[in-house]
């Protein structure tokens, strides 16, 4: 199957790909809006904010792989 049959119906923004892509680096080398200025060269309210996003996406993926018990689960 071809790239673009594969994408074929999505909408995938060039805006939406380049949000991903700014997250995508916060939750890989954790949220640091300074990190996130070098790399990408954003405005201060815009880093704090995909900062305070990834936070809360580690948040609710630690909150998701422990049990009720509070023990880790494995893999799935």
């Amino acid at each position: 199957m071809s790239v673009s049959a594969a994408l074929r119906g999505q909408t995938a923004t060039l805006e939406r790909l380049r949000v991903d892509r700014q997250l995508e680096e916060a939750l890989v080398h954790g949220p640091d809006p300074l990190h996130l200025a070098e790399v990408f060269g954003l405005a201060e309210k815009t880093d704090i904010r995909y900062a305070d996003s990834a936070r809360a996406l580690l948040a609710q993926t630690a909150e998701l792989s422990t049990s009720p018990s509070g023990k880790e689960l494995g893999p799935a």
